[in-house]
């Protein structure tokens, strides 16, 4: 059958997404509606991640600010609906320009340094992020705001009901995971990729790198304001809590568990960091030492995350045929 994936890590892959596509249903089997919660809130970070790994794995751009766009799709579901406008069309619309504007503006200057320096300066704008939406007394400031309504569509894509996000959430992810696949391999997926390696190589050949890595960064801010619009109808509360530099240096842990620079590695990643962060902090009060340890340990002696993993498998797999 050649429509199946030929290598072991492709076979996995796609056994995890027909498994997430029909988990609504096994969960309503064994009647854990909690699960499907758990997953949904996962599957959004995993979009998020996917958006960081754009940049970070096929790009080289280490952000510890990108969960500032997290936030901005939140408040652009969470500010309209306190005027109550909840057209998820107009959500959806300012989510993706606010959080394009926003990167483009802050794109043009930290694509101007590289390294440690451009680290630094997207957790700057992130926390400038965070301190203006704590500033905001007439939308909670930092006891956050209430979303009494989830963004409104057309029935046959609503979002109300568990099972109804879920699946939007997973259409969004799958689109996600396309795009990003479809633009790497595209040409300019090959210059992102190429700066990464050797910027002034690509330069010589005429491509104007700065322009395409900034494309890249606006790109990746606009599917993770996704993710944001996504978990403020998910939670029904949205607070600056969510635009913190912590949370971001959690999406680049969820990075780098899964794969750096892979396809399904953030998706992976992701999965790995919710799950374990549940099961640990449901045992233990003192499940934050446990788990940094196991982040330490990942990092440590997983060379290429789950993904380099699965690839040791491809190449036994190889080796025996």
């Amino acid at each position: 059958m050649n429509w199946l994936p030929v290598t072991v890590s492709g076979r996995i892959y796609a056994l995890l997404l027909l498994i997430l596509a029909l988990a609504p249903f096994i969960f309503e089997w064994i009647n854990q509606p909690f699960y499907l919660d758990l997953l949904s809130r996962a599957l959004i970070l995993a979009i998020a991640v996917v958006s960081l790994n754009l940049i970070l794995g096929f790009g080289g751009m280490v952000s510890l600010g990108h969960a500032a766009y997290i936030g901005i799709g939140a408040y652009c579901v969470g500010i309209p609906s306190y005027y109550d406008y909840y057209n998820g069309w107009l959500h959806l619309a300012l989510a993706l320009s606010v959080s394009a504007t926003f990167a483009l503006l802050t794109g043009a200057i930290c694509l101007r340094t590289k390294g440690v320096y451009f680290i630094m300066i997207t957790m700057a704008f992130s926390q400038m992020v965070y301190f203006t939406f704590l500033s905001l007394e007439e939308y909670g400031a930092d006891d956050g705001l209430v979303i009494y309504s989830r963004s409104e569509f057309p029935e046959f894509i609503s979002m109300d009901g568990a099972t109804s996000l879920y699946y939007w959430i997973f259409a969004l992810l799958l689109a996600a995971l396309f795009f990003v696949h479809r633009l790497v391999h595209a040409r300019f997926g090959r210059v992102i990729v190429g700066s990464k390696f050797n910027e002034p190589r690509m330069q010589a050949l005429g491509f104007n790198t700065y322009r395409y890595r900034l494309a890249c960064y606006v790109l990746a801010a606009m599917i993770c304001s996704l993710a944001g619009m996504l978990l403020g109808n998910f939670t029904g509360f949205i607070s600056p809590d969510m635009i913190g530099w912590a949370r971001s240096g959690e999406l680049v842990f969820m990075v780098i568990i899964g794969g750096v620079g892979t396809l399904f590695g953030p998706l992976v990643g992701t999965l790995v960091f919710v799950v374990l962060e549940e099961v640990l902090s449901a045992i233990t009060v003192y499940w934050h030492l446990i788990f940094g340890i196991l982040l330490v340990a990942l990092v440590l002696f997983g060379k290429g995350g789950i993904h380099g993993w699965l690839s040791l498998l491809d190449r036994k797999s190889k080796a025996h045929d």
